[in-house]
């Protein structure tokens, strides 16, 4: 009788044992949810499941759902919706991501050790009734990145359980499910590693949140979240800027990285006022006031340059306002040069290019400043030999392993010999110009420019390949037909230069030169009578030269 209640009561024991390992399994169902995301023009693009892991809507998926997304929901076990508002890592490798969610969420309590091969474990689906787990072997276990681990189990899991989470007998998430895409077994990938995801200045640029208009999270360091502002700013995702603005002034309110960035978003949105307040609040948040006066000067100062929209409360005197009393709160050279870009642009280039020349002796000395008292020069109308002067030491200059940012330089230098006769010389200047810019960011007008200084250094040869190049550049724009037309016939290429006027004439048959030229070409060619026509229909469209050129042909 003793070993009957002895074999009950071990019986009974067992049973409360195996009932209380589901009810710690079943607590997780209220952290499991559905996923749904959508594409940019509103449609359904994917949907899936996933785990909270975090109070505060942090969450853990599977990537693939995101892949295209412009938005994404999730539905809590109590069927609450909740838009998900920020990317806070993915992986595509092992596919999975980690995001966050609008609202307060119950997260599941994470594995702290992984699971060995032969434990018992159980699938939770999403269900908002009573969901039934499913049981699970772990049939083999591999380790990766020295901590994690990635699960193979021995089930059969039905399509709509995927990145649903595996959890052990003690009611904590080991992994999210993934179906192997070459054979029927069931993965899992470490639910700390998902958890574990974050984000780093360089993530905007990694192509998985390229195909995500998601916006992503700031990192959690400082000086990784200031560079990250930057770079998303620099993505041409308005949005994902937008977002990252917000963050960065919420979590650093005092760093005027996030102020300047709101108001230069203000102001390519011609939002003057918005801007405005923004670098106001700068001012009276920031430690270093200096700075704040000296980015507000420069907001202004672009926006002045560059949007002609009006804003009655800058102005460029506003501008230098600013940059006045950054200087007087702190005297630094940079401060100083900023005036300095105020005035010249004000039209005071006397004084411009005495603040530009007095800061070569400062430490902001560089190549630039005498590149832009140079400008001064010219706007002053000072001597060529002064100009050059001037841009000869912007390009002494400038560092050799910087070499490429002497490219303006050389180009200005081009001019001025262009323009003193030294044409020559105009032309290595311009091939120097081509060499360091490259020649595809060189358009027609660069060509044609170089070709006429040849062609008055009696280059010919070189002339010719460069107005092919500008006619290949811009093959509608008869000016250069006609030029191309115009040396054919000064170097004796009389069948070329008919048909180069012939294809002028065709293109712009209101452009009196096409027809001049190719006058010229005809009677040269023998063909007198309709090479006078055509110089009488150029003189009829306002050619100058005509009339002296019918007169000496008719004779």
């Amino acid at each position: 009788m003793k070993r009957i209640v002895t074999i009950i009561i071990v019986l009974i024991a067992v049973c409360g044992a195996l009932k209380a390992q589901p009810a710690a399994v079943k607590n997780v169902a209220k952290s499991v949810f559905t996923l749904t995301t959508f594409k940019e023009d509103g449609s359904l693009l994917a949907s899936g499941h996933g785990v909270f892991v975090g109070a505060d809507g942090e969450a853990i998926s599977n990537l693939t759902p995101f892949i295209g997304a412009a938005r994404a929901v999730v539905i809590d076990a109590r069927g609450n919706k909740m838009d998900v508002t920020r990317m806070l890592g993915a992986n595509s490798i092992y596919d999975v991501a980690k995001f966050k969610v609008d609202g307060k969420t119950t997260p599941a309590p994470l594995a702290s050790s992984a699971a060995k091969a032969g434990a018992q474990v159980w699938l939770v689906p999403y269900s908002v009734k009573s969901p039934s787990q499913k049981s699970a072997t772990v049939r083999n276990v591999e380790t990766f990145m020295d901590k994690y681990s990635y699960y193979i189990f021995t089930l059969d899991a039905s399509d709509n359980t995927v990145a649903c989470p595996f959890v052990n007998a003690g009611g904590e998430v080991i992994g999210l499910l993934q179906p192997s895409t070459t054979n029927s077994d069931i993965h899992a990938t470490d639910a700390r590693y998902v958890a574990d995801l974050k984000m780093s200045a360089l993530s905007a640029n990694e192509d998985v949140f390229r195909k995500i208009s998601i916006p992503t999270a700031l990192p959690d360091d400082k000086e990784q979240a200031v560079l990250a502002l930057m770079i998303i700013g620099q993505s041409g995702d308005s949005l994902k800027h937008a977002a990252a603005v917000d963050d960065f002034l919420k979590a650093y309110p005092a760093l005027l990285d996030g102020y300047v960035a709101k108001a230069q978003i203000a102001v390519r949105a011609n939002k003057f006022d918005e801007a405005a307040k923004s670098m106001e609040k700068a001012i009276g948040s920031v430690a270093n006031k200096d700075d704040a006066h000296f980015n507000y000067s420069k907001i202004i100062y672009d926006k002045e340059l560059y949007n002609p929209a009006p804003y009655s409360s800058w102005s460029l005197d506003k501008a230098l306002d600013e940059a006045e009393k950054a200087y007087s709160i702190n005297p630094l050279p940079v401060y100083r040069h900023q005036q300095a870009l105020v005035k010249f642009s004000k039209g005071e280039y006397r004084q411009a290019y005495d603040m530009f020349m007095a800061l070569t002796t400062t430490s902001l000395h560089n190549s630039e400043l005498y590149y832009e008292a140079a400008r001064c020069k010219q706007m002053m109308k000072a001597p060529n030999t002064e100009v050059l002067a001037l841009l000869d030491s912007a390009v002494n200059n400038t560092d050799t392993l910087r070499i490429v940012e002497a490219a303006p330089y050389f180009l200005a230098r081009a001019d001025v010999y262009a323009a003193e006769g030294n044409y020559r010389q105009a032309v290595f200047d311009y091939t120097r110009y081509e060499l360091l810019k490259g020649r595809r960011q060189l358009g027609a007008d660069f060509y044609y420019v170089r070709e006429q200084a040849e062609v008055k250094g009696k280059l010919f040869k070189q002339a010719l390949i460069d107005i092919n190049m500008a006619v290949m550049l811009a093959p509608k724009e008869p000016l250069y037909w006609a030029e191309k037309a115009s040396l054919e016939l000064r170097v004796n290429m009389i069948d070329e230069a008919m048909k180069t006027a012939q294809h002028c004439v065709e293109l712009a048959p209101d452009y009196a030169d096409g027809y001049l030229l190719l006058g010229l070409a005809q009677v040269q060619k023998g063909n007198k009578a309709e090479g006078l026509e055509n110089m009488k229909k150029a003189q009829e469209l306002g050619n100058e030269q005509a009339e002296k050129l019918i007169e000496k042909y008719s004779k």
